[in-house]
């Protein structure tokens, strides 16, 4: 028997259709990794004792899973700081029409940055790169560093984004840096709401950077992170949510909210279906406009995608 929450994803494509009058017209996943272990040279991640992850996860996959609940496009974010894998990506978006943009993986202040970056980009699915806590980098020293802000600018100024990974309290006030540093360049922060943390100093200072990145306009919200497990269970009452989006909405509002999963990471947690359910029941209640927004208008705005894209 499908649970409450099953539901409401099961019935996203019903209500795609045309059937619901609130409902978005499409829905762009601006949060996927796609990988294959079976490689000759294997993948850097997940791990091998991920029994979940490692596995190959392909777009095949994908789109039994997520179009019949009404999802129409994915931006791809990598899952490997190899630089040939991002070429990887583009060459599987040319045989996969639901990728319609990629987040990839390259060091800005290297010596080679710009030359590489002028090699992805001239595919128009290569959208931005990830920076932040991963693969043993940390955005704070990265900021220190004058070549690294030079190569953002530049990145600004052809017109791509960049991801944060996996934020903390720390990295989020690092992005305030930032983003006082390079005012041209969007930025997503990737997997909010995140728990808030229990010192009471610390999350005054994460509350206050938060804040003030939803005055700066360049700044989008990838919510992403929302499903939570208690007493082993997956919490099906949107209640139980509606506390932490609602802080979410309140600073960045309807314009810089944009819709991830981070599937298939996300089934550790819970299935793509019920995390659907969630944020479609949580944004139903702000309207269709609204819903619009969240679900691919403020992702095509994020990450430049083209007209039509998803």
């Amino acid at each position: 028997m499908l649970s409450r929450r099953e539901f409401i994803g099961a019935s996203a494509a019903v209500a795609l259709s045309g059937a619901d009058a609130e409902a978005p017209a499409k829905i762009i996943d601006t949060h996927v990794h796609f990988y294959d272990p079976s490689r000759p040279q294997g993948v850097p991640w997940p791990p091998k004792d991920d029994k979940l992850l490692y596995r190959t996860v392909l777009p095949a996959e994908f789109r039994r899973m997520a179009e019949p609940l009404g999802v129409t496009g994915v931006i791809e974010v990598e899952a490997s700081p190899w630089l040939e894998d991002n070429q990887w990506v583009l060459d599987l978006a040319e045989r996969e029409p639901i990728i319609v943009g990629t987040v990839g993986d390259l060091q800005p202040g290297a010596p080679d940055f710009r030359k590489h970056l002028n090699r992805f980009r001239k595919n128009r699915r290569f959208r931005g790169i990830r920076c932040g806590n991963l693969w043993g980098r940390e955005l704070g020293a990265d900021i220190e560093n004058p070549d690294f802000i030079s190569d953002l600018k530049f990145m600004a100024g052809a017109g791509l984004e960049m991801d944060t990974a996996n934020p903390d309290p720390a990295l989020i006030a690092d992005v305030l840096r930032l983003t006082a540093r390079v005012p041209t360049l969007r930025v997503v922060i990737d997997h909010l709401p995140i728990d808030m943390p229990r010192e009471a100093q610390m999350r005054h200072k994460y509350e206050r950077a938060l804040r003030e990145l939803g005055r700066r306009s360049q700044v989008y919200v990838k919510v992403s992170n929302v499903p939570r497990v208690v007493n082993g269970k997956v919490r099906e009452d949107i209640n139980y949510y509606r506390p932490a989006l609602d802080h979410l909405w309140e600073i960045f509002g309807p314009d810089r909210l944009i819709y991830g999963s981070n599937w298939p990471v996300s089934g550790h947690v819970a299935p793509y279906s019920v995390a659907l359910g969630i944020v479609r029941e949580y944004f139903a209640t702000k309207g269709r406009a609204a819903s619009e927004k969240y679900f691919w208008r403020n992702a095509t705005i994020a990450y430049g995608l083209s007209q039509g894209a998803g």
